[in-house]
């Protein structure tokens, strides 16, 4: 079933179809200018390749908004058939390929379980959980003097990503991470 929405009932969030492309709705902001018919700025996101790109659609403009099949899946393993994930409903085993994963990489170890979108049985998003436990693998010591509001240091963790950390962080403390932001959020 297709469904469309006016122009200006385009929305943050909605998966659109867009000249043969599958996008995302970043932001959306409906502007009436003094002449002219009023309009839809739209900033999309790109599903496949990730680039972005802004668009105006008139409000009298169909779009096609597309309705995404969610699955929460297990991460269980690599080989040469890709990495493979576990539907935890019906078991079912899909690999996908390091391209789809990109920026999940850095973050994916095996029993994560994660959220994958698929578009006619075809996966096109793979979200992480918005936060994850991981050990500081290096960072420098503590100036004296140095309170926990002043600054952050930098630190590696043990799946190579640099983040910021407060002064208190030692190497081998293990810390939860925001995979949104890739931020410092707490010691555990």
């Amino acid at each position: 079933m297709v469904a469309y929405v006016n122009g200006n009932g385009v929305r943050p969030g909605y998966v659109i179809k867009y000249n043969d492309k599958i996008y995302r709705v970043m932001t959306s902001e409906h502007r009436s200018p003094g002449k002219g018919r009023a309009f839809c700025q739209v900033k999309l996101r790109n599903l496949l390749d990730g680039l972005q790109t802004e668009i105006k659609f008139r409000a009298d403009e169909q779009v096609e908004r597309l309705s995404l099949e969610q699955a929460k899946m297990e991460y269980l393993y690599n080989d040469s058939s890709g990495h493979c994930f576990m539907n935890c409903e019906t078991f079912d085993q899909v690999f996908l390929d390091e391209e789809l994963l990109k920026e999940t990489m850095k973050f994916l170890l095996p029993n994560t379980i994660v959220q994958i979108e698929f578009y006619n049985e075809k996966p096109l998003t793979v979200e992480l959980p918005n936060q994850v436990t991981c050990t500081i693998e290096t960072t420098d010591v503590a100036l004296k003097g140095q309170t926990v509001s002043s600054s952050y240091k930098p630190a590696i963790l043990d799946n190579g990503v640099n983040i910021q950390v407060p002064p208190f962080i030692e190497s081998g403390d293990k810390i939860i991470v925001d995979t949104r932001t890739m931020e410092y959020i707490k010691k555990i």
